[in-house]
């Protein structure tokens, strides 16, 4: 195993020994390197004030395939870079101190005030950039693109201005020719070896091959296992955990596929939200359509499905409407693999049927006859990167005017993802009407206790839950137009 990590910053290779594995790439720019363009403001992946490009190698776009992603610094973990690159705003500069493309239209359009925030912005539209060089403006594109970057100032008009304007700037010279040494210092560190890094007392696996992380994980069932971080870096930085030890998923490839296979769908433990998006909004559109208020870009370009699922957040996105498909959860021990319904891994709040040393490795989604029957609707205090206060999904299963089957699942209504039993049982077997989705209401209550908090109380709760099956019922009936905010993007939940 490697003893030290190997990364680029701003085109300048880097090797660390010894560094604590729990240091954020935030915490290792401002106080080690110095490059404090990259702000701290929430530390918790919710305002973007720390953005920054990551680049790495991706075969399947070629041999010099590289792809681009804005990423929360506040909530990497240095290790987690190990064969990447880094690039933050100081990079942009250009020779003689030239604007960037982006930070002059930024200026062009008065997208500042005070500030603190702008480095963020620049660098979401910087990676934007360099990702989709011909993208264009397209002003709906680019409001989904900023939704993980908050601004107390300016309003957000200029800022989407200065999106739009950023393609009209002449290219920045040498540009292709800074792509093709950061592909080339890519190159030279990319390698197949595991990493076991040590510092302050902690200890960081970085295994690449699905059988070396199912042998550490066994012998270290105490471990942490960590994947896209973004929960596990807030016990360390908002509760002051210490991790003795973690094993990163981050680099076994055989994680991070999506493939079908007749009507199943595959997806690796390792998938990452953001590469999801697409694939699961082909075959479900509207599950595709959730995917895009899971979080913000910054969080869905690290957070991964097995990550969400092994959390067990009564809050996740992902699961309800992965449970109200029929989804199954494959869980491997050492060699040992077993199947069970992604519903049944869900025992109580906190507590997972995982046992020790076991990891998630793939969910399987059944592809079903008629994929638009799936709804999903999620109810939060704000449209974008805000948490469900109520997330419910529908499977129902109507044919000639009767309900055969009926899979519905919730988030935010129990102390974890939950199906709701009694209200499938009072709607199969019954006329698909308004009568019958009225009579199952009252039994929301057999299925739920939800709680009071921040996010709603439980009368209110209840009420949203109810309501989403009246909601889910019209929607068969009549055209989505009349129940949906609709965009250029199509029907939102």
């Amino acid at each position: 195993m490697r003893d030290y990590l190997s990364f680029v910053l701003n085109g300048e290779q880097v090797q660390v020994r010894g560094l604590d594995p729990a240091t954020t790439l935030l915490e290792y720019l401002r106080r080690d390197r110095r490059l404090t363009g990259t702000k701290e403001g929430c530390a918790e992946g919710d305002c973007g004030a720390c953005t920054v490009t990551v680049g790495e190698l991706a075969p399947e776009l070629g041999p010099t395939g590289i792809r681009h992603r804005a990423l929360n610094a506040c909530i990497l973990l240095l290790p987690m870079l190990e064969g990447r690159s880094v690039s933050t705003v100081e990079r942009l500069r250009g020779k003689g101190g030239a604007l960037h493309p982006v930070q002059q239209a930024m200026v062009d359009t008065h997208a500042s005030q005070c500030g603190f925030c702008t480095p963020g912005f620049v660098m979401s539209l910087y990676t934007a950039y360099v990702s989709h060089p011909q993208a264009g403006p397209d002003p709906f594109r680019m409001n989904d693109l900023l939704a993980g970057n908050l601004c107390r100032c300016t309003g957000y008009r200029p800022i989407v201005e200065a999106a739009q304007a950023m393609y009209d700037r002449p290219r920045p010279q040498g540009e292709a020719e800074a792509r093709a040494v950061e592909i080339a210092q890519l190159q030279a560190i990319a390698h197949g070896e595991a990493l076991m890094l040590e510092g302050a007392g902690s200890r960081f696996y970085a295994p690449v091959t699905l059988n070396e992380l199912a042998r550490l994980c066994e012998a270290q069932p105490d471990a942490t296992i960590l994947s896209g971080a973004t929960d596990v870096v807030l016990w360390i930085t908002k509760q002051h955990r210490r991790i003795a030890t973690f094993i990163s998923t981050g680099r076994v490839g055989e994680l991070q596929s999506v493939s079908q296979d007749g009507s199943t769908l595959r997806i690796g433990a390792g998938v990452r939200w953001a590469d999801l998006e697409g694939s699961i909004g082909r075959h479900y559109p509207d599950f595709g359509e959730l995917l895009r208020r899971f979080g913000a870009v910054q969080v869905r370009n690290a957070a991964t499905v097995g990550g969400n699922i092994a959390n067990g957040s009564p809050v996740g996105d992902g699961p309800p409407a992965l449970i109200a498909l029929g989804a199954k959860l494959l869980l491997r021990q050492g060699a040992a693999r077993r199947t069970i319904p992604l519903e049944a891994f869900f025992l109580a709040y906190g507590r997972q049927d995982r046992r020790p040393g076991e990891l998630v490795e793939a969910v399987e989604v059944p592809l079903i006859e008629h994929p638009r029957r799936l709804r999903c609707y999620k109810v939060s205090k704000r449209f974008d990167q805000d948490i469900s206060g109520v997330c419910g999904c529908f499977n129902l299963d109507i044919e000639s005017g009767t309900v055969r089957a009926a899979r519905i699942a919730f988030g935010g209504m129990a102390g974890t993802p939950k199906r709701a039993s009694h209200v499938e049982a009072a709607l199969t077997g019954r006329p698909w009407t308004s009568t019958t989705v009225l009579d199952a209401l009252p039994a929301f209550e057999r299925d739920f206790t939800p709680i009071d908090d921040m996010r709603g109380s439980a009368a209110y709760r209840m009420q949203v839950a109810r309501n989403l099956l009246v909601k889910y019922f019209h929607e068969s009936e009549r055209p989505l137009r009349e129940t949906r905010l609709v965009g250029r993007g199509g029907a939102f939940p």
